[in-house]
């Protein structure tokens, strides 16, 4: 990207939304509360009995859930392959006081130490493995750090085969005295390769100063079906629950074409 020319005031970088975790934090946080309570309701309606609470979070990003848990008495484990997310996440847990491990690791295979009761990853970052064997092997690992009975919530958008529109989405957050607004751009998938283009732009006003960055970046896509297959490939998880991204625990769905943001649960069979 070529920044415009900046005026008085102005920052323009031509940055990846990844390397901004406080910017992309203040879009994500506002559902932190409620995809907290909702992770705690599926681990209490799904997961066989046991004594442990240990979490861990693939791809956590800026750590926003890892404190959120970690106040709630989890013991909070995450890992993310940013560099910059890693680092930002710690400071966050120190800040806060809380315990916790972050460490840098890349989520299409992975091994950690221990085992664990509940795992989540909640906001598409499933489709950045864009392979099918990358896919099986991330599931794989999640069942390997999961306690038999320990459960996985997986949130990703399916995709609408057929599509001619881009599809968008935008939110804007305040945070320290900045607006950050945030603007996520998908083009319709291709059946062929199962791809999808999707591009981020985010402005953060504030101050006096002004700062935009634009990333761009493929995803996988999945229809119910695929998801379906990719599943059956993975036996060691049960699929257990199909949510939406309201996060209502007594409202589960079917897994279906009909709702394209998607929740699973997957257990870990004995």
């Amino acid at each position: 990207m070529t920044p415009p020319a900046a005026g008085k005031g102005q920052r323009y970088e031509d940055l990846d939304w990844y390397e901004a975790p406080e910017d992309y934090d203040a879009i994500y946080d506002v559902d932190t509360a409620q995809e907290a309570d909702f992770l705690e309701a599926v681990f209490e309606e799904y997961a066989t009995p046991g004594r442990g609470r240990r979490v861990l979070e693939p791809a956590c990003g800026s750590g926003r859930l890892l404190a959120a848990m970690a106040e709630r008495g989890w013991r909070v484990r995450g890992f993310d392959l940013g560099e910059a997310m890693v680092r930002f996440s710690r400071q966050r847990l120190r800040e806060a006081g809380l315990a916790g491990t972050v460490v840098q690791a890349d989520m299409s295979a992975f091994e950690t130490p221990g085992t664990f009761d509940l795992a989540h990853c909640l906001v598409s970052t499933f489709k950045y493995l864009l392979t099918e064997a990358a896919a099986r092997a991330h599931l794989r690992s999640v069942a390997r750090a999961l306690r038999p009975g320990g459960v996985y919530a997986l949130g990703f958008h399916l995709s609408r085969y057929g599509a001619q529109r881009k599809a968008h989405e935008r939110w804007t957050a305040e945070r320290n005295g900045a607006t950050v607004d945030c603007k996520v751009t998908t083009w319709p998938p291709a059946p062929s390769t199962r791809r999808e283009k999707v591009e981020a732009r985010m402005r953060v006003r504030g101050q006096g100063t002004e700062r935009r960055s634009r990333t761009e970046w493929e995803f996988r896509t999945y229809d119910a079906g695929q998801v379906r297959d990719l599943l059956r490939g993975v036996p060691e998880l049960e699929h257990v629950g199909t949510y939406d991204f309201h996060y209502e625990v007594d409202e589960p769905l079917e897994l279906s074409d009909e709702q394209l943001d998607t929740l699973l649960v997957l257990r870990r069979r004995p």
